[in-house]
């Protein structure tokens, strides 16, 4: 279920399912989906890595999450100058389920493609995270 705070513009509705297809992938970046001098700024529980340049963005997500898998987009807010996306990630890689959940401030260039990107990211939840999680906590809402 994607719930959108007001209907989105088709540029926005267009970038986040290109978006989401290049997240689904692993990163095969469909046509028009980054600037050729995108800045990505990603913070995870540990860690902070900047990145610079569309053929290093896509670099990049191979690098640190080549698996395809399934995203399921939570909720979309448009802003002036692009959207607020948050998201959960699942894929399998060795064996293992693995799930994050993820929160992304998106720029867009006057051609609809993305020129600023930042990621929060919870970190990667295997089987057994999510499992002590779901034994601990009861969610309000999934």
């Amino acid at each position: 279920m994607t719930t959108a705070t007001m209907p989105l513009p088709a540029t926005i509705a267009t970038s986040l399912d290109k978006f989401v297809s290049f997240l689904e992938s692993g990163g095969v970046a469909p046509e028009g989906l980054l600037a050729p001098e995108v800045f990505a700024d990603l913070t995870f529980p540990r860690w902070r890595i900047q990145i610079e340049g569309a053929d290093e963005f896509v670099a990049g997500r191979r690098r640190l999450h080549p698996q395809p898998g399934r995203v399921r987009v939570e909720r979309v807010t448009a802003t002036e100058t692009g959207y607020l996306v948050k998201l959960e990630e699942r894929w399998e890689d060795g064996g293992e389920q693995w799930y994050c959940r993820e929160g992304f401030v998106i720029d867009l260039d006057a051609n609809g493609a993305i020129s600023d990107f930042t990621l929060y990211c919870t970190g990667d939840w295997d089987r057994a995270r999510v499992r002590e999680h779901a034994e601990t906590v009861t969610l309000l809402r999934p």
